[in-house]
């Protein structure tokens, strides 16, 4: 990362690792691709804000797979919540996500409510879905914190054993739709993949590189002018050896079509399917992650 080349700028995963302090890390931003997510629903400030986070948070996650076609999907459920569902999924680059909510009940909270005023008593499910194996492991924690990111640290923390540093930025409201993030994990003795029994939160390694990763600001990560590989060299150019390359490229991830849908719908008994008719025959599926509606002739 020497050569002064920039190009990963948005829409774009971003891999790196630290060999020498047994950290991996990866970095997006996300624009276009954030904006056609938002846009299918008409989401208040507050709204499009936590699903930009997630989405965002999703993606850096998500891009640790690295299998093809394996997936991860977190899901955030409350108990009577301001906010009432939220989901998000990342498969081979392809990112979606969407938020119910009560329109009413969010409009009394002000402008920046916390985690416990949307969520109230939540958990977050993360799941992997391997493609590979087939095999799916959930690590589920409470909504609590100050952000999504810090609820998937304590993730990692609980579940993984892996020491784990997110830090996301969201563009204010009339500024565009834009995100960044950054996460980082110490893999210590090269013990990716295996059970880490004694792992070490106060590793000098970890503590280096978690420290100077801190330092990112918001600015920096929503900055368009600023590549990855910018981001990345400013953190970490003091290190002996920072490896980094590309990773996939970031879209919108709907996977809804008719054929979808007709072999859900087929999984229904005749006469379920009959009392969703409407008047003239037709099924009508709403995707909630496109906000599309499709007309299924049964």
């Amino acid at each position: 990362m020497t050569d002064g080349i920039s190009h990963t700028l948005s829409d774009q995963m971003f891999h790196f690792t630290l060999p020498v302090r047994d950290v991996r890390g990866r970095a997006v931003r996300l624009d276009g691709v954030l904006d056609t997510i938002l846009s299918a629903h008409d989401y208040p400030p507050i709204i499009r804000k936590l699903l930009a986070e997630a989405l965002v948070v999703t993606a850096l996650i998500g891009s640790l797979l690295k299998e093809e076609d394996s997936q991860l999907t977190m899901q955030a459920q409350t108990d009577n919540g301001v906010v009432k569902l939220m989901v998000c999924d990342y498969r081979n680059g392809e990112l979606r996500g969407y938020v119910q909510h009560d329109a009413d009940r969010l409009a009394t909270l002000g402008a920046n409510p916390s985690l416990e005023a949307l969520f109230g008593k939540g958990f977050l499910a993360v799941t992997f879905d391997l493609a590979v194996t087939g095999e799916r492991y959930q690590g589920i924690v409470p909504l609590e914190g100050h952000s999504i990111a810090h609820v998937c640290e304590d993730y990692f923390a609980r579940s993984e054993q892996v020491p784990t540093l997110i830090r996301v930025a969201v563009s204010e409201p009339g500024h565009g739709n834009v995100a960044g993030g950054l996460l980082i994990q110490h893999l210590p003795d090269g013990e990716e993949g295996r059970e880490r029994l004694h792992v070490r939160m106060d590793h000098p390694h970890w503590e280096h590189a978690s420290i100077l990763a801190a330092t990112i600001s918001p600015a920096e990560m929503l900055d368009s002018a600023l590549s990855m590989e910018d981001i990345v060299w400013r953190l970490f150019h003091e290190e002996d050896e920072v490896r980094a390359e590309p990773g996939s490229v970031i879209t919108r991830g709907c996977r809804c079509s008719v054929i979808h849908f007709e072999n859900v719908l087929s999984r229904f008994p005749p006469e379920e399917r009959k009392e969703m008719r409407d008047e003239n025959g037709v099924i009508l599926v709403d995707c909630a992650f496109c906000s599309r509606v499709f007309p299924i002739q049964d």
